[in-house]
């Protein structure tokens, strides 16, 4: 079966049906990834969105359990140039995500990067244009969405045992931020995106992370608010989403990118040490601003990737110190944080 991507300005990309028919509205962007396509595809983050990856063969590894980030699949659909293996393409079925192959999937990413981001359909199958070109306008776009409520936990649970507690506001976790939390020794404690200040440090934590998610971080005054709340408190630790909630809970503004940026292989400086760290990133908003408090920014645009307040205790990186998938450059970030908590729980 052939299906196509139509885009709001009226291209059309073609290809073939590998995954469910039907259907999917939301926002077309890229991942440059070359591997851990499982991961993107359930990672909450990617909630609302079409993915396109680069890579030219997706799939060739299969699928497992283990490598997913959260319960079900996140990304609304797939486009790739080449769908590498049957596990996988019945998964993504199986779990009724419109995917298509045989897209030129170059094309399509020089036109994003030219154009932006943008609201799209991915149809496996047949349907009017017309009538898909209304749909996708009346579709909201990503700048003022906030989302966290719909991929976050219901109920706060524990997770593991250690030396340290660390509360992790859950805005779209990742299963592998609460894994490399537990791998450095942390008790961990996982809070909704709608706890209260006071429900947290009912808990008594050693340290908190305001965790990665989806949508318009300046859409959650809330949970901003909860971050802001939490700041000189006890130790804060944000990444991705939660190094934008920190910069709002600061004062300073997000703003949205004209692509995002999205893949394992991102660089970034980090300013004290000179050091380049080559990073995990999926996000399509940034902090606007800039000072001493600034710690880590992009070697690609310029952008602020990270923060540190050393009097209030917080720190931030909009990348994925945890790894899950790409390079382990920024693991001791997470690793030596977990043991700077467990220094000062002994002093």
């Amino acid at each position: 079966m052939r299906g196509f991507l139509l885009l709001e300005d009226g291209t059309r990309f073609d290809g073939r049906s590998v995954g469910a028919p039907g259907v999917a509205v939301g926002e077309a962007v890229f991942t440059t990834a070359m591997s851990g396509y499982q991961e993107v595809v359930t990672d909450p983050s990617f909630a609302e969105q079409l993915v396109c990856f680069t890579a030219a063969m997706v799939g060739n590894y299969g699928v497992e359990a283990a490598r997913s980030e959260s319960d079900r699949p996140h990304a609304r659909g797939v486009l790739m140039r080449r769908a590498g293996g049957e596990a996988w393409t019945r998964w993504l079925a199986d779990h009724g995500i419109v995917a298509l192959d045989e897209v030129d999937t170059r094309s399509l990413v020089l036109h994003l990067r030219a154009k932006g981001a943008m609201r799209a359909a991915l149809v496996a199958g047949e349907a009017s244009v017309p009538a898909l070109l209304a749909r996708i306008r009346a579709e909201p776009t990503m700048a003022g969405r906030a989302l966290a409520g719909g991929v976050s936990t219901r109920e706060p649970y524990v997770v593991g045992r250690g030396s340290v507690r660390v509360a992790v506001l859950d805005f779209g976790c990742k299963r592998s931020i609460v894994g490399r939390l537990l791998a450095a020794g942390a008790e961990v404690h996982v809070f909704p995106h709608s706890a209260t200040a006071e429900e947290v440090l009912a808990a008594a934590p050693d340290g908190a992370v305001a965790s990665n998610g989806p949508g318009d971080p300046a859409a959650l005054t809330a949970e901003t608010g909860l971050v802001r709340e939490l700041v000189g408190r006890v130790p804060l630790l944000g990444i991705c989403l939660g190094h934008q909630l920190l910069a709002q809970a600061l004062g300073l503004r997000t703003f949205k990118l004209r692509f995002g940026h999205r893949g394992a292989n991102h660089p970034v400086l980090e300013l004290a040490s000179g050091r380049v760290l080559v990073t995990a990133q999926n996000h399509g908003f940034a902090v606007e601003g800039a000072g001493a408090e600034v710690t880590h920014v992009s070697l690609y645009d310029g952008t602020v990737e990270g923060l540190e307040l050393p009097g209030e205790r917080a720190r931030s990186v909009q990348f994925h110190p945890e790894a899950g998938p790409g390079p382990h450059d920024a693991r001791p970030l997470v690793d030596g944080w977990v043991e700077e908590l467990r220094y000062a729980a002994a002093a």
